[in-house]
């Protein structure tokens, strides 16, 4: 009985550990948001069609398509558009390399 105590406990720890080290969410005021539409623009610069921005989290979200047909779901900070988090869907031929800062000088 001990030990399915101790699990429980173990377990509840686990899990409300896990979401406090899971907030990842935006946190800039309100007031200080830019407008969507600057985030659009910015993107169709970068060669997104962008079909979907909205609030998630505290962050823009963003659904779209790259240039090279790649599927797009990115995280931006309201405030500064600053990229928060980005996934990417592949097509054939697509590698991360293309997505990573080219400014960088490697060995």
């Amino acid at each position: 009985m001990k030990y399915s105590i101790l699990a429980g406990v173990a377990l509840a720890s686990t899990l409300l550990g896990g979401t406090a080290l899971a907030d990842n969410d935006c946190v800039d005021p309100v007031a200080d948001w830019q407008p969507r539409g600057v985030l659009r623009q910015q993107l169709e610069r970068q060669g997104w069609t962008v079909q979907r921005i909205k609030v998630e989290d505290g962050c823009y979200e963003v659904r779209g398509i790259d240039r090279a047909g790649n599927k797009l779901k990115a995280k931006y900070a309201p405030a500064s558009l600053r990229i928060h988090k980005l996934e990417i869907d592949f097509r054939q031929g697509g590698e991360a390399p293309d997505y990573l800062d080219r400014g960088r000088k490697t060995k």
